[in-house]
């Protein structure tokens, strides 16, 4: 059963400009496994980071790198959590999670359903 639907649009040249400007972004923002991946591809761990947060009602506390976005050999994006993320979403009973990606003209949108 659906728990819930979260959708983020990230600007990349706009998360390009704050990487820039504030270097020890990316380490609050994204997890060890992330920081490697290609800006296109940060974008969308970030648009992923915030459609996760809506799915869980924003609550506070919430660590960015308790959710990170790994890829199956496939390509298919896959979302794994830990810590304050893992709390909440076994707060409201969520037992997996399913993460859709698109890139195009400059933005990245992420989709994410939570099941219970």
């Amino acid at each position: 059963m659906i728990a819930g639907i979260g959708v983020d649009i990230t600007e990349i040249a706009r998360l390009e400009q704050a990487l820039a400007r504030t270097p020890a972004l990316a380490e609050r923002l994204f997890a060890e496994s992330e920081r490697s991946l290609s800006l296109r591809q940060l974008a969308g761990c970030f648009a992923a980071k915030e459609a996760v947060a809506k799915v869980l009602g924003a609550p506070a506390g919430l660590l960015w790198t308790d959710v990170a976005l790994m890829r199956e050999q496939s390509g298919r994006p896959v979302l794994t959590i830990q810590g304050t993320v893992a709390d909440a979403a076994a707060e409201l009973g969520i037992t997996g999670w399913h993460v859709s990606i698109s890139h195009d003209g400059g933005f990245c949108v992420a989709m994410v359903v939570a099941e219970r």
